[in-house]
């Protein structure tokens, strides 16, 4: 037994307008229409709701204790629609958001404030991969990823850029030297990634090809550990503008090589699955963080 909601509705309007007749033309139906509605609830329930007579229609006393549970039905489905919305006008509601440990610490948390405040019905819930992560077996809205994009099956939208840069810190640079070409990168400590190998790749013109790759000193599976690395002065490193702006500015990272590295910028996308149109929450998220972004000139 499988009750409808337009059973129900023809049901509680034909009590309320006092006719068939009249309940058909309240929601734009045939007579006819609104008795086999009648008819197929009747049925599925196993009894007569209304007694029905050449003037007048009167409710059994089966029909009106079921009136009271078709109302309250139909309220509830009344009250969803008004809910969803109201949310749609007012996002609300639990957003996770996944992204790798670097870009969560450098880019997204310093925006949470101006976001909270901009959208406090919205419950941020923040992770972290370095992997590429599967949205719905990780129960993930949106997945910040860094780099060309592999996956065809996702929808992704476009946040902004980063430049790659070849950096070492003040203190390395005084105790070791300058490198003044890429060959003399091979007197040096660089600190690479365990994996991917293509982050070994350093976007350098040399004899050889425009790409260098470098076997590092010293390896690393996270981008933040080893800017920290960086910053200590341990060695030479290959990082994002991202994650280093601030290091630049204030001059605890300086770049080398300039003229020979190439203007590398790694695409910065949102993705998430689109079965039906985004909801409200994910949509304000994508647009406060591409505009910030795109401020920061990443």
């Amino acid at each position: 037994m499988k009750i409808t909601l337009e059973e129900l509705l023809a049901y509680t309007t034909v009590v309320d307008s006092g006719s068939v007749t009249a309940a058909a033309e309240l929601l734009g139906q045939t007579t006819s229409g609104i008795s086999r509605a009648l008819s197929r609830l009747e049925k599925k329930l196993d009894t007569t709701l209304l007694r029905r007579t050449t003037r007048r229609l009167t409710m059994t006393e089966e029909g009106q204790s079921f009136l009271v549970h078709a109302r309250e039905i139909i309220n509830a489905v009344d009250h969803a629609e008004e809910q969803m919305a109201l949310r749609r006008q007012i996002p609300a509601g639990r957003l996770r958001v996944n992204a790798a440990a670097p870009f969560m610490e450098h880019v997204i948390v310093p925006l949470v404030p101006g976001f909270r405040q901009n959208f406090p019905q919205i419950e941020l819930e923040l992770n972290t991969d370095n992997r590429i992560i599967d949205l719905v077996e990780k129960r993930t809205d949106i997945a910040i990823r860094i780099g060309i994009l592999r996956d065809s099956t996702i929808h992704a939208r476009l946040l902004g850029t980063s430049q790659v840069r070849i950096l070492a810190s003040p203190d390395y640079l005084a105790r070791c030297g300058t490198p003044h070409s890429v060959e003399a990168l091979s007197h040096h400590c660089l600190l690479g990634f365990t994996q991917p190998e293509s982050l070994n790749q350093w976007p350098l013109r040399n004899h050889q090809a425009e790409f260098f790759t470098i076997t590092p000193t010293l390896s690393a599976s996270s981008g933040e550990t080893l800017r920290q690395l960086a910053l200590c002065g341990v060695g030479i490193v290959r990082l994002a503008d991202f994650m280093t702006r601030q290091d630049q500015q204030a001059g605890r990272l300086i770049p080398l090589l300039t003229e020979e590295t190439l203007v590398v910028r790694q695409p910065i996308n949102a993705v998430y699955y689109r079965n039906t149109p985004l909801a409200a929450r994910i949509t304000c998220f994508l647009d406060y963080v591409s505009t910030h972004i795109n401020e920061q000139t990443l």
